[in-house]
């Protein structure tokens, strides 16, 4: 009951973290619901330059590459090395899921160094990088969730619940408390890189707006892109782990 009870209030705690405000939001009202409508709008950006930009380089593949098919060519090989190392020999299903993270996130990461979402006024708050929000890490992170136990269980069926008692039941507690953790590490991970990047840039901006900021722009496009890799990688790792067992 006691592990019950934990499990319960770690679920509590991660829902009620979706409500965690860092300065003034810009909202929707959809239905009984409230959106947070500045996160909608930069994701529908981020999304509209990953499918057109994939649209573009594939609506007509050559047999010599061009550039842009060389370079998408490139980080789908990079995407399959990742997820091949991570989950092993029975990856392939899983390449989309993996794709679909790294790209959506280290373009969500970069857009908040790259593009002027500041020029776009908004009633309330103003526009970041999707990722700059613990609601999309938060969501991204349950995503990840969902795929490992229904990669485990699709795998093993009901006997992939046996891993909680390994390697010996007395950790059951500590086994099932792991996998409310894993997306509290990370969406907290992501979330606090982004929004420290951010926040440090507009701090140099606003004390020397000249040069200093530059070299902390280039080194946080670099973190981002390693937050990029760090979640896709992990999001991999989890998924391995629960086709092939406790360990």
């Amino acid at each position: 009951m006691n592990v019950l009870s934990c499990s319960i209030n770690t679920l509590k705690g991660l829902y009620d973290i979706s409500g965690v405000e860092v300065g003034q939001h810009f909202y929707w009202q959809i239905g009984g619901f409230q959106v947070h409508g500045q996160v909608l709008i930069t994701s529908w950006v981020v999304i509209a330059i990953l499918l057109s930009s994939a649209a573009i380089t594939v609506r007509n593949p050559q047999t010599i590459p061009t550039d842009g098919q060389n370079f998408f060519e490139y980080v789908l090989e990079f995407i399959r090395d990742v997820s091949k190392t991570q989950i092993g020999e029975e990856y392939r299903p899983w390449v989309p899921f993996i794709g679909t993270m790294f790209l959506f996130i280290f373009v969500s990461n970069w857009s908040g160094a790259l593009l002027p979402w500041k020029i776009i006024q908004l009633p309330h708050g103003e526009l970041a990088a999707p990722t700059n929000d613990i609601n999309t890490t938060v969501a991204l992170a349950l995503l990840t969730s969902v795929a490992y136990f229904y990669a485990g269980l699709t795998k093993k069926g009901l006997g992939y619940f046996s891993k909680y008692i390994q390697p010996t039941p007395i950790l059951l507690p500590i086994n099932i408390l792991e996998d409310f953790t894993k997306p509290l590490s990370l969406s907290f991970r992501l979330f606090g890189n982004i929004l420290a990047d951010e926040l440090v840039v507009v701090v140099l901006v606003s004390l020397v707006p000249l040069v200093v900021p530059i070299p902390v722009m280039f080194l946080g496009l670099f973190t981002s892109g390693i937050q990029a890799l760090i979640f896709a990688t992990l999001a991999a790792a989890y998924i391995g782990e629960s086709m092939e067992g406790h360990h």
